[in-house]
């Protein structure tokens, strides 16, 4: 009865978190996801009546998002027609050399700020800074995916410190992301921007008129033999067994070393990216070597990870440890507040003289996307380019195809954790400090001319 139980209260939960997200019209203007809203209801119900709860009612609360996130990044590829590299490069490199530099900053921010305030403020160790990329870039599910890793390195408080700053992230990139807008506006560097106001009822909501209604994917295979849904969650769970697959290699070289044992980096590296490179090479058999990709529908799989990430944030808000928050708070918020500055002087400043045409618009997907989740770049895109008249968002869209696998969850911030914990942050700031050089020596070497040359004719 426990699992029964323990179920049904997450779906709960989500039901509650939706039902608030029309009703409350506060809520609507954030535009919170009903996940966070529920998962916040959680957090709050847990504090006041936790010992009063019937047992059971968050039996498997705490491993159920390490476990999702695998599922999000396992279909990160899956159903996609991956377009070639030459293609990805001409149509994104400006964004990717832009998100990088965001991305990178991040790093360089949360661990700069640490070590030069916090530490000798409040004697927290200079991996604290590492909360800002893990909680912003990365969000929830990358936060819930490193809880293993912080464990592994005794730091489990770690995981909580990300799942905080992945909240205020997804708060802030809205609260922040509309102060820009009007910012850009009065300014003059938006196109075709729509008001607030004018955004359609049925995204303020979250509920489609029944008009408008659109399909969430297609059946590829008769239910007869296998429902399409059941067909790509089972596809979803080959791509994952491939990553434990990998997992399992990585353990191995690393016993067959003592060095790596000692140090136990790769038995700590997390599931999910191998996860995400599991699908990766199943949409590669399926479409070039089996040649039955057919069979899978990128809007059900869509339909797959959404689910997945939906439980997976209801429950790790919900489970957040708000007493080992509330002993480190103040610096909590000071670094939070940093990556903040970080993100706005990139738009500011940063964006303008990186981007080429419709700098503003392909910046606050950016923006967006760097301290919520992709949704929320889109949303914030979707107000000062409504019809999609600029070429923000197909930049966008395939600079996450080169950027998602390294950052925001992908390999490097998988790496980046436990390196910055054994390393004490200094190793994790300097890797980020060339990053952002070498990005900007790309941008300076390949797009520099032509973007300069673009304004010029404008």
């Amino acid at each position: 009865m426990a699992i029964v139980l323990s179920f049904t209260s997450l779906c709960l939960l989500l039901l509650i978190g939706k039902i608030l997200r029309v009703r409350i019209r506060f809520l609507q203007k954030l535009y919170l996801p009903a996940a966070v809203i529920g998962g916040l209801c959680g957090l709050l119900v847990l504090q006041l009546a936790g010992e009063h709860l019937p047992a059971g009612v968050t039996a498997g609360w705490d491993k159920l998002p390490g476990f999702l996130i695998n599922i999000c990044f396992a279909s990160l590829f899956l159903g996609v027609k991956i377009p070639k590299l030459p293609q990805i490069w001409k149509q994104s490199g400006p964004q990717l050399a832009y998100g990088q530099i965001v991305a990178w900053g991040q790093y360089v921010v949360g661990i700069g700020i640490t070590v030069l305030l916090i530490t000798p403020l409040f004697g927290l160790p200079a991996y604290f800074g590492v909360i800002i990329p893990v909680g912003f870039e990365g969000g929830h599910g990358t936060a819930a995916g490193l809880a293993d890793v912080f464990r592994h390195f005794n730091w489990p408080e770690g995981l909580d410190y990300a799942l905080t700053s992945a909240t205020f992230g997804i708060i802030s990139a809205i609260i922040v992301g509309t102060g820009l807008v009007n910012w850009a506006v009065r300014r003059g560097y938006t196109r075709n921007l729509k008001k607030i106001e004018e955004i359609p009822e049925c995204n303020v909501i979250g509920i489609y008129d029944p008009a408008e209604q659109p399909s969430a994917g297609k059946q590829t295979v008769s239910s007869a033999s296998v429902d399409t849904f059941a067909l790509h969650i089972a596809i979803v769970g080959v791509a994952v067994f491939i990553g434990y697959v990998l997992k399992l290699g990585l353990t191995g070289i690393e016993s067959l070393f003592p060095s790596l044992q000692e140090k136990g980096l790769l038995s700590a590296f997390p599931l999910f990216p191998l996860s995400m490179i599991g699908g990766l090479i199943v949409q590669l058999l399926m479409s070039r070597v089996l040649k039955i990709d057919r069979i899978l529908n990128r809007e059900v799989v869509h339909r797959v990870s959404g689910t997945a990430l939906d439980f997976l944030v209801v429950s790790a808000i919900a489970m957040i440890n708000l007493s080992l928050v509330s002993a480190n708070l103040i610096p909590l918020l000071i670094i939070v507040l940093f990556g903040i500055l970080w993100n706005v002087f990139c738009v500011m400043f940063l964006a303008r003289r990186l981007l080429p045409d419709a700098w503003f618009e392909r910046a606050i997907a950016e923006m967006g996307q760097s301290m919520g989740v992709t949704a929320t770049g889109l949303l914030l895109l979707r107000v000062v380019d409504p019809e999609q008249q600029t070429p923000a968002y197909q930049a966008f869209g395939y600079k996450q195809l080169l950027h998602e696998p390294f950052m925001g969850g992908g390999v490097w911030t998988s790496l980046a954790v436990p390196l910055c914990i054994m390393g004490g942050g200094k190793t994790v700031f300097m890797i980020s400090l060339a990053a952002i050089a070498a990005w900007l020596l790309i941008w300076r070497l390949l797009f520099r001319k032509g973007i300069r040359a673009e304004k010029e004719n404008k």
